[in-house]
């Protein structure tokens, strides 16, 4: 049995390292891909984790695989075509480690996972079952998505979403507001940031529209991320809000969201999935625990290779704020 199994986009982030001295960009290549990332932070934490996608059988492609393999993340369902080369994200930086992405994915290989490449086995026997909305911009890749959710809710797996909105690759943003809608129907926990929210609801009171998620999606738990502001925690019949660790030093916000929820998902499974026994007091510890990894993760470089260990996490929260 897996604790999380994700399907989705695993690529390689170019991330910036400055310039030559020539004057021209110097980029790293980093393991990237938000389900992939998520699960990396689970790993991080002791978590059994699987993941389902498609790279290029290219130098990248194998890479990656070798990347996440060496993390603990099962890639037996980690297909590689030679028709399409691995997708690749070009990352800017902020003054503040803010980033923006620039894709090369015109029919790259995470596009191209069929349906008939899901393996039905595998989602059966996970705790969650995780999803973004990458996997549906395009076909093949948006039926097996949704193939894959199907089987998940048809066999009372857990489903975790988190829409990872990307505009650059939507061909209109009526149909990525759709896709998102879609994935969220399905969702037992939902992680959202501040700027899906605005992007769904169109306000820009973070607390107000995750209450408004919330009420049109129905899930067991819904977690907001809000950057600097922190992030709020929701259930029924309760909601929390853990302020950002400030005195971490931020060079790079890319994958934090994703470490977010990676820890969350772990601390949910520690819980035993037992969404109603959570109480006011344990939802906070939930999102103080995966602030803190979110936090620690912004002042490294890169995603999936420098989540951070419980021991990392439960020293940060030690020091306060």
């Amino acid at each position: 049995m897996f604790d999380i199994i994700s399907l989705g986009e695993l690529l390689i982030d170019f991330t910036p390292r400055g310039t030559s001295e020539r004057g021209n960009f110097l980029f790293e290549a980093s393991p990237g891909g938000a389900p992939c990332n998520m699960l990396a932070a689970a790993a991080a934490l002791g978590k059994k984790t699987a993941f389902i996608g498609k790279v290029g059988d290219d130098t990248f492609g194998r890479f990656l695989e070798s990347t996440i393999t060496s993390l603990g993340i099962d890639a037996g369902a980690l297909y590689k075509t030679d028709g399409a080369f691995t997708t690749l994200a070009f990352v800017t930086l902020d003054s503040e480690g803010n980033r923006n992405f620039s894709f090369a994915r015109n029919k790259s290989a995470d596009t191209l996972l069929s349906p008939d490449e899901v393996p039905a086995e595998l989602i059966k026997n996970t705790r969650i079952f995780h999803v973004g909305t990458l996997s549906l911009t395009d076909e093949p890749s948006k039926s097996a998505t949704m193939s894959a959710l199907d089987t998940a809710k048809k066999h009372g797996v857990c489903i975790s979403v988190d829409p990872n909105l990307r505009e650059p690759l939507w061909r209109n943003l009526d149909d990525a507001k759709n896709a998102i809608r879609t994935v969220l129907s399905y969702a037992d926990i939902i992680k959202i940031s501040d700027y899906e929210l605005e992007f769904l609801y169109g306000i820009s009171d973070i607390e107000k529209a995750a209450r408004l998620c919330f009420e049109e999606f129905s899930p067991k738990i819904l977690f907001a991320t809000c950057g600097k502001k922190g992030a709020y925690a929701l259930t029924e019949n309760h909601t929390v809000h853990h302020p950002c660790y400030l005195k971490v030093k931020t060079v790079d916000t890319t994958g934090a969201g994703d470490s977010f929820c990676g820890t969350s998902l772990s601390a949910l499974i520690d819980e035993g999935l037992d969404f109603a026994a959570l109480t006011e007091e344990k939802l906070f510890e939930i999102a103080r625990f995966a602030s803190a990894a979110a936090s620690i993760t912004t002042s490294r470089y890169g995603a999936i290779s420098v989540m951070p260990r419980r021991e990392e996490i439960e020293d940060l929260i030690s020091v306060g704020l």
